[in-house]
């Protein structure tokens, strides 16, 4: 700390909790809410943020009794100014004295002396102590600035070790740009000094602007240059062999006791009891599982009708469907790859079938990292041999992982979350609803990138499931602004106050406007178009018709 930094105010004493202490101050621009202070002790500068403010003393009443003349202008008459009349009361929580070999806080428990000169943090130090990454440093996020100093002054860094293996959030309402904030972190993950391996799950297609990356110079280096890959519908296919029974289950909804019955029977006999993962030479298709339950008729004459029906829905929902196929799959070596953003576009496939997508890609990535992890697999051939870590982000996560409601992927998440760092596995959940995300998943997310949140019912679900974010800063989420977000968690030192960086590719998720495309629709040479677009449909029509009638 500097002997220049700027006095703040000086202390009056403890504050309401234990943590807290208050200071009185003059200076209403530098104490902001979020703002980091310190004071001087024998144990070094104990840092504190503030978390509350309060005017103690303004000028009086009978200043503003007449709206026609400010105060200000009444005050200055008689020689008043601000400072000599306004005084604010901070509350400060205190952090402690920043340990740089530990690279934390350490907090004295003592509570500071009243008359104690209160300093604000310089940008320099600032930067070092709430940043446990240097920026563009190997395994270090430069997410945007600290919002309580002058724009790019004191950059935020995460450190990307910490949020893979702890898992994150990105925790937002519509239009806050929770999506923007994402594109901008996988733009750090594909950086020269992180080069990811990362797999987006995008049911909005937002993300296939990242491809803007390619080519461009932030990016490439002489020994690397990432990779965009966009996965559509047509190339999102999921192997009939690895479902499991409740995935087949869960595809066919009501089923009765005795369907239920026959299609365990017929799938045990089918899968022979065994795992697609650990032999992926065995495959079985849908035919074969007809085919079981066809034996099962002919051996139960009793079951025709139950079996028959049964028969009809695995045809109607599997047979129909253009992701489940007998022998083909999306490869993990082609998902995930070091240096690679693999993206799922999901827009075009229904709910349910999405869940099983993200369900057996996740439970498939997590067998392969633990059995290359653990020795079990070394075969640099197999699809399946991936000897690095990886990180999945999930858009609309509520829809993977609801609150009140079954769901095929909410177990196999559940596992990632509580296991995955163990083997190298991370996940990402995006939502723009909170209280519709499973409470027990959200909480595993060590790192939370929090922005405006207004709907009471999801605030209620962030303060009980997310610790680590201090129910001060929580506070702000309704005066959060676009681009304004709330970090805190295992990535970064302490909780700050960010405003998300510019993007470097573009963003997809912009908001549709639609009052201009209702003007555009009126535009002169779009009604040109349509009036000759009309007269080309009317003049096929006549020939057609007349070339019916010749034959």
């Amino acid at each position: 700390m500097s002997n220049n930094d700027k006095v703040l105010g000086l202390i009056k004493g403890p504050g309401e909790n234990p943590n807290e202490y208050a200071l009185v101050t003059t200076n209403n621009n530098l104490s902001k809410i979020g703002e980091f202070v310190y004071y001087e002790t024998n144990k070094g500068h104990i840092i504190g943020r503030i978390t509350d403010k309060k005017l103690i003393k303004g000028l009086p009443e009978n200043f503003m009794a007449d709206p026609e003349v400010t105060a200000r202008e009444i005050s200055s008459l008689i020689g008043l100014t601000t400072a000599n009349f306004e005084l604010f009361e901070v509350t400060v929580n205190v952090n402690g004295y920043f340990d740089e070999h530990l690279n934390c806080f350490i907090n004295p428990r003592i509570s500071p002396e009243p008359g104690h000169q209160v300093f604000l943090v310089s940008n320099s130090d600032l930067t070092k102590i709430i940043n446990s990454k240097k920026e563009a440093t190997v395994g270090s996020a430069t997410i945007g600035s600290l919002l309580t100093r002058e724009k790019n002054k004191v950059p935020v860094i995460l450190n990307v070790k910490n949020l893979v293996s702890t898992h994150l959030a990105i925790l937002a309402s519509t239009g806050s740009g929770k999506s923007y904030t994402a594109g901008v972190l996988l733009e750090e993950l594909l950086k020269p000094y992180n080069r990811a391996s990362v797999l987006v799950v995008d049911p909005h297609n937002e993300y296939d602007t990242l491809q803007d990356i390619i080519g461009n110079p932030y990016f490439e280096t002489n020994d690397y240059k990432p990779e965009v890959k966009i996965f559509s519908p047509g190339k999102i296919n999921v192997r009939i062999s690895s479902l499991t029974e409740y995935d087949i289950k869960y595809l066919l909804p009501n089923l009765s006791e005795k369907m239920s019955y026959y299609l365990s029977v017929a799938y045990k006999n089918v899968s022979k009891g065994k795992d697609p993962d650990e032999d992926s030479s065995y495959l079985w298709g849908l035919s074969d599982l007809k085919k079981e339950l066809e034996f099962l008729r002919e051996d139960n004459p009793e079951a025709e009708g139950t079996i028959e029906a049964l028969l009809w829905r695995l045809s109607s929902r599997i047979g129909n469907s253009k992701i489940f196929s007998d022998n083909k799959h999306l490869p993990l070596n082609e998902l995930f790859k070091p240096g690679r953003c693999s993206v799922l576009q999901l827009s075009e496939i229904d709910q349910v079938e999405q869940q099983i997508i993200v369900s057996t890609i996740l439970r498939r990535i997590n067998k392969a990292r633990m059995d290359t992890h653990k020795g079990n697999n070394l075969d640099p051939s197999s699809e399946s041999y991936i000897p690095y870590p990886v990180f999945a982000l999930l858009e609309e996560a509520h829809r993977f992982a609801p609150a009140n409601a079954p769901s095929v992927s909410e177990n196999i998440l559940k596992t990632i979350l509580s296991e995955g760092r163990k083997f190298g596995v991370g996940i990402g959940l995006i939502t723009q609803r909170p209280g519709k995300l499973n409470s027990d998943v959200l909480s595993q997310c060590m790192t939370q990138m929090i922005m405006k949140i207004i709907n009471p019912i999801d605030q209620n679900s962030i303060a009980s499931s997310v610790e680590s974010a201090g129910s001060e800063l929580l506070k702000e989420l309704t005066s959060l602004t676009k681009g304004q977000v709330i970090i805190a968690g295992s990535a970064i030192n302490t909780p700050v106050l960010c405003m998300v960086r510019e993007r470097i590719s573009a963003h997809g998720g912009e908001t549709i406007d639609a009052p201009e495309c209702w003007m555009n629709y009126f535009n002169p040479q779009n009604l040109e178009n349509r009036k000759l677009e009309k007269s080309v449909r009317i003049r096929k029509d006549k020939s057609e018709k007349v070339e019916g009638l010749s034959i």
